[in-house]
């Protein structure tokens, strides 16, 4: 798979709008009078502490919010401007058990508050409300989890803002971080385990999407699905509210580094790892910083190198200087290996590829590393023989696995890949998670592609949650790793999804679809329609479609003007935060033109024709073929023109333009009984390309489109010049 040498999604995704995800049950009910807690018990701690604080005011540099919690009763204090509507707030640093809060409060206190909770900062529960709070002293009995904890003032006492001496914050001190303690892959061959201070760790992963910022959001939600370790493929300053936030929620980061070319077949970047010092010296440097920084953080569980380089550098190199550069690479990485191991003893260093054919590199080149990584999607079952087949000495970890991908399925009847169906795709990672738990002691684990928001092509061929709608997919892993999806309302079920014309809808005009589409749960259903021209224009965005329901989950769906092979999708919404996709393909070609096409076979000429671009030549003659595959295509100039002689002066009442993308926005279309002397019958000065119907007639025997403005950078290139009789 390809991705980016950022932290964050695949670069071949755009990042779509995510619905809030569940964060867990709801503390105590709000009370309306003050309650007095009972006396600590022995095993209570006191929590915030020197902890951070913030608020949304002070009233002066005197009276931060961090006075509140620095342990002093009676010096220090916070203090708020002189209004209601004010706050101050404790990151307890993870998520904990909570008993109590007790609130010291300063002449200016607040008669009437709410104590809240939070997990991420954001989303707040109401865990007490207090009315007619007299000053001094509140001690409040509270129960539940957070991570945050709040005094959200609602009513002053005075005209002054709220003040308190302390805000203290008492519970459970062992919360639920993550297993504490070194790294290590233990064991012998054949039989290795992965622990966490001596204790045995399976990693149950997904690769992170979302912005590392918005980190706090969702690891509730993966907390939930029994995940305990999410991969990046790299690693800078911004990984940082990543890692606070999955220590916070128990869970690990396996923290990548990206070399070039990384992403496999397709990617760019080529580096020559055999000559080019500086390029490997940068890097080493720059992944030491970053192994220095985040080598003691609680969250760290592994440090991965490289991402599918093996693979591809075929995209960069061939022949023997492949073999060359596969070397260089392999030994690079036992490098970085290296030098991870002499700053951090502590954490395993891996490197993940795409093939097992780059492990007979690794083995021969790189040591050091502790373990080895495989990307791998329908052929994953396949990894365990390879290993078997390959002797080799040292456990490994699937980084990416999921549903089969583009490249792997068969294609359908308009030449695509034919993208598997939801049900198949959640019968994907079951069985994905039943083969890497069947090589016992060798595959320690997966982190399974993909938990991403994304709602584009690849978003819904591969995301767990499109736009923050979860899938069946979703489901499917979070049975696999928490072991029961029980309880859980689950998505609508797409079946027989069909296409009225998969292979000839009429640009601009209607086609049916339809699909059996039920809800388990008995949820109302709300269906969509959205298009993708990620085969027709290279556009991977979903876009609405324009539709009109017919009943029966039947709809009739407005082709696009784009020519090409589209991808139509249904959307089935239960309002419970889930959703089923389906897709299916369809040929958008020229609507048909009343007539016969007395220009298709006739002699054409032009001003130009380009010679051996891309897939010229491109000749006048391919224009009145009649093949929609052909174009003629002129030099990258203005003006050029195009001209059919009908062979004898002939009636006709209306011209069809099928433009390539490199079209005309400003033309006339010309004609004359002697080809010299020429007479405009259409004129046309804001187009946009597609298809050009235009209903105007004459008689004649030439016929020229005359072009003046391009609408690209390139030339005119046109698939079909048809005049109709």
């Amino acid at each position: 798979m390809s991705h980016p040498p950022s932290m964050a999604a695949p670069a071949r995704r755009t990042r779509g709008a995510a619905a809030a995800l569940t964060l867990g049950a709801l503390l105590a009910s709000s009370l309306t009078t003050l309650a007095t807690a009972p006396a600590a018990s022995a095993a209570e701690t006191l929590l915030s502490q020197g902890r951070t604080a913030t608020a949304s005011s002070i009233e002066g540099e005197a009276f931060p919010a961090s006075a509140a919690v620095d342990g002093n009763l009676t010096g220090t204090r916070w203090a708020s401007q002189w209004s209601d509507a004010q706050w101050i707030q404790v990151d307890l640093g993870a998520t904990r058990n909570l008993s109590r809060v007790v609130l010291t409060w300063e002449g200016a206190y607040g008669r009437n508050y709410e104590i809240q909770v939070s997990d991420n900062g954001t989303d707040w529960r109401t865990a007490k409300t207090v009315t007619g709070s007299d000053g001094g002293t509140d001690d409040l009995a509270i129960s539940g989890t957070g991570r945050y904890v709040r005094m959200n003032g609602l009513v002053r006492s005075s005209g002054y803002g709220y003040s308190l001496w302390e805000f203290q914050v008492y519970g459970e001190s062992g919360g639920t971080n993550p297993p504490q303690g070194a790294v290590r892959v233990t064991g012998s061959q054949g039989n290795w385990q992965l622990t966490v201070g001596g204790q045995p760790y399976t990693v149950k992963g997904l690769t992170w999407g979302p912005a590392m910022a918005d980190a706090p959001r969702y690891m509730p939600d993966l907390k939930s699905m029994g995940v305990n370790t999410v991969r990046t493929w790299g690693t800078d300053a911004s990984s940082k509210p990543l890692l606070d936030a999955a220590a916070a929620h128990g869970l690990k980061v396996m923290n990548g580094f990206w070399l070039q070319p990384g992403g496999g077949p397709g990617s760019g970047g080529c580096v020559n790892y055999v000559t080019d010092t500086t390029y490997k010296n940068t890097m080493l440097t720059e992944f030491a910083k970053w192994v220095e920084t985040y080598k003691s953080h609680p969250a760290t569980l592994m440090w991965n190198v490289g991402n599918e380089s093996v693979l591809g550098l075929q995209n960069c190199y061939s022949g023997t200087e492949l073999e060359n550069q596969r070397n260089a690479y392999t030994s690079f990485v036992n490098d970085v290996a290296k030098k991870i191991h002499s700053i951090d003893p502590d954490h395993p260093v891996t490197s993940t590829d795409a093939w097992t054919g780059a492990w007979p590199y690794y083995k021969r080149n790189a040591p050091d590393l502790d373990l080895y990584s495989m990307n791998a999607y329908g052929d994953l079952c396949g990894v365990r023989q390879d290993w078997i087949d390959g002797g080799y000495d040292k456990p490994y970890i699937i980084t990416e696995t999921g549903n089969a991908g583009e490249w792997e399925v068969p294609d359908d009847v308009n030449g695509i890949p034919d993208e598997p169906t939801d049900v198949q795709k959640a019968e994907a990672y079951t069985k994905a998670w039943g083969c890497i738990t069947g090589h016992q002691g060798v595959a320690l684990g997966a982190t399974m592609f993909h938990y991403g928001l994304e709602h584009d092509f690849g978003g819904v061929w591969f995301n767990l949650l499109p736009d923050g709608l979860k899938r069946l997919s979703y489901y499917a892993v979070k049975k696999a790793y928490a072991g029961s999806t029980a309880g859980d309302n689950t998505p609508p079920v797409i079946t027989n999804m069909s296409v009225s014309t998969p292979t000839a809808a009429p640009a601009g005009r209607e086609f049916t679809v339809r699909a059996d589409i039920r809800d388990p749960d008995g949820d109302p259903i709300t269906p969509k329609i959205y298009l993708s021209g990620n085969y027709a224009n290279g556009d991977k965005r979903l876009i609405d479609a324009q539709y009109r329901s017919l009943g029966n989950n039947t709809f009739a769906v407005t082709a696009p003007e784009k020519l090409g092979v589209w991808k139509v999708y249904i959307q089935a919404e239960d309002g419970r935060g889930n959703a089923g996709i389906e897709t299916k393909s369809v040929k958008v070609v020229a609507p048909p033109v009343t007539g016969t096409n007395i220009a298709q076979g006739r002699p054409t000429t032009a001003s130009s024709a380009q010679a051996s671009y891309g897939d010229c030549p491109c000749p006048a003659s391919h224009a009145t073929d009649g093949n929609p595959n052909t174009r003629w295509a002129s030099d990258w100039a203005d003006p050029q023109w195009i001209q059919v002689d009908l062979g004898a002066v002939r009636s006709f009442s209306r011209l069809q333009l099928v433009w390539d993308p490199a079209y005309a926005k400003s033309y006339e279309v010309q004609v004359s009984d002697d080809g010299q002397n020429w007479r405009t019958i259409h004129t046309q000065t804001a187009g946009n390309g597609d298809i050009d119907t235009i209903e105007s007639g004459a008689t004649a025997r030439h016929v020229r489109l005359h072009m003046t403005a391009r609408g690209t950078g390139w030339g005119y290139s046109l698939h079909e010049f048809g005049v109709y009789s």
